[in-house]
């Protein structure tokens, strides 16, 4: 077998989100006779990696509520109601209106559905810490380490969505008070600075984490750290002190570690053959077996471009404001679809389901009544025309890559003052964009790089996940835009979903819900 496809067979592993990868393990809550424990088994890095198999896998279902939670909260994308398609209750539109409530279309299902998997992530990490603390393999500072990172990541994402939550670090079953923002925030930065120091400087195989994955977390709470350290109360964000030197020194240790590089092709970050770029740092490691992919060329594709799963879903967009802001030079710009459209599986001109040429619009007149061609689409992710359904599009999904970690040593770097550094950094990030290169002026101001790296955010990482944290802390998130109003300062928090307060009345409720 070629070493490329060794390593993504490897990979795939620890995605199945099985245990019966290992004879006789098909659950660690189960204790059938011939069941893996820590006395007769767990010894070796293999197996190890095996139990460990479905706290990976929980990492995939990131890519449905935190990753639209965090998209269509902004003005990157949107999702408009289309005739009897994407109604939904109205949850899409709530969400891109900021209209939600605690116990709202959105916060039942999107929010309430993102909080059940991150804490069902934290509980598989917790029991297999427990498991491998027993255990007898020579590996097994390492492999603690690594459990300790994703558990680390899960409530990563439960600070930056939810603010406070409950913190577990036992397999014990019960009620827990929220502990706050700066606890969880201090709690996820011990974890990671003591599994870095653990963590092999390359995994033994490919999407797992590493100590640079630990380090690119760091450096992105520690560029948030204002935000996340901070306050929310019902008047909005009271901001914490900034970590803008700790920021540069974790995007250094990335930078300078001479495990990744700029990929000279910027599309080739995001193909279905992904995982040979040397540019992902910290991925989730999809597959074409059905279930165990992604479905990004399904939300966004009209239902005619792709046959996959009985065909896309067409519903994604983006809006006019957006998609213009875009200098037509720029190669990023192509992840956008507009103007006359074909199939990806023919090549050929497609039409809409009236049997009219089908053209996405640059803009959408109506929100709650748009055409179903209404609407730039985003195709960072293209269609893998193999894939058997849906959910089953193998492209990785990179959480964090090299050039984020540049972009947040030049973001820090302008806090700092250091501004001509900070344009030089980003006109490094540019330059695989334009041909010919289009640098950014020398002369910018602090204020004005400020608006600039925002923008570059866009362009660089659109259909990453970014964009909530980045208006958020960069300005704009709860400012009115087309088809919203300005939003109440307090809605850079998302409630507690009704339910889990319901089911855990030790909870208190976020601010201004």
């Amino acid at each position: 077998m070629p070493q490329s496809l060794r390593r993504r067979a490897l990979g795939a592993l620890l995605f199945a989100g099985s245990l019966g990868a290992v004879q006789g393990c098909t659950d660690l809550t189960e204790t059938p006779r011939d069941a893996l424990t820590p006395q007769n088994a767990f010894k070796t890095d293999e197996e190890i990696l095996a139990g460990s198999a479905s706290v990976y896998a929980q990492l995939r279902r990131t890519q449905w509520a935190y990753y639209n939670l965090s998209e269509i909260t902004t003005d990157e994308q949107i999702v408009p109601t289309r005739g009897s398609d994407w109604f939904d209750n109205g949850r899409w539109i709530e969400i891109y209106r900021h209209t939600w409530g605690a116990n709202s279309g959105s916060a039942l299902d999107d929010m309430n559905g993102l909080w059940n998997d991150m804490f069902s992530g934290v509980a598989k990490a917790n029991l297999m810490i427990s498991v491998v603390e027993t255990s007898t393999s020579p590996t097994k500072d390492q492999n603690l380490a690594e459990l300790r990172t994703l558990r680390a990541w899960f409530y990563y994402v439960l600070m930056d969505m939810f603010g406070g939550v409950p913190l577990v670090t036992s397999t014990e079953v019960e009620a827990r008070p929220r502990v706050s923002r700066d606890s969880l925030f201090r709690f996820i930065e011990n974890e990671l600075n003591a599994a870095r120091t653990v963590l092999p400087e390359r995994a033994s195989a490919y999407g797992r984490v590493n100590r640079h994955v630990a380090n690119a977390i760091l450096a992105n709470m520690y560029l948030n750290a204002r935000v996340f350290q901070g306050t929310v109360t019902a008047a909005g964000l009271q901001p914490a002190a900034q970590r803008w030197q700790n920021a540069i020194d974790a995007a250094d240790r990335v930078i300078n570690s001479g495990v990744y590089s700029l990929n000279s092709d910027y599309r080739a970050n995001f193909t279905a053959s992904n995982s040979s770029s040397p540019e992902l740092i910290f991925v989730i490691n999809n597959s074409e077996s059905p279930g165990l992919g992604n479905s990004f060329p399904q939300r966004s594709l009209h239902y005619n471009q792709h046959g996959v799963g009985g065909g896309p879903w067409n519903g994604f967009a983006t809006i006019a404001e957006t998609y213009r802001s875009y200098n037509a030079a720029d190669v990023r710009r192509g992840v956008w679809l507009a103007g006359p459209q074909v199939s990806f599986a023919t090549g050929q001109p497609t039409t809409d389901r009236a049997g009219a040429p089908l053209v996405f619009t640059e803009t959408i007149g109506d929100i709650t009544r748009a055409g179903e061609g209404e609407g730039p689409r985003l195709n960072k992710f293209s269609p893998f025309l193999q894939a058997p359904d849906g959910d089953s599009h193998p492209h990785d999904f990179p959480y964090f890559r090299l050039a984020e970690m540049y972009m947040i040593k030049a973001e820090a770097l302008n806090e700092l003052g250091r501004t001509a550094e900070a344009i030089t950094i980003l006109n490094q990030i540019r330059a695989r964009a334009f041909e010919p290169d289009q640098p950014l002026a020398a002369s910018l101001t602090q204020a004005q790089t400020r608006d600039a790296i925002l923008r570059e955010r866009l362009y660089e990482f659109a259909g990453e996940a970014k964009r909530r944290q980045d208006m958020i802390r960069l300005g704009g998130f709860t400012a009115a835009r087309q088809f919203k109003n300005a939003s109440e300062a307090y809605r850079v928090l998302f409630p507690i979903p009704a339910t889990q307060i319901q089911n855990n009345p030790q909870l208190v409720q976020n601010a201004g819900y």
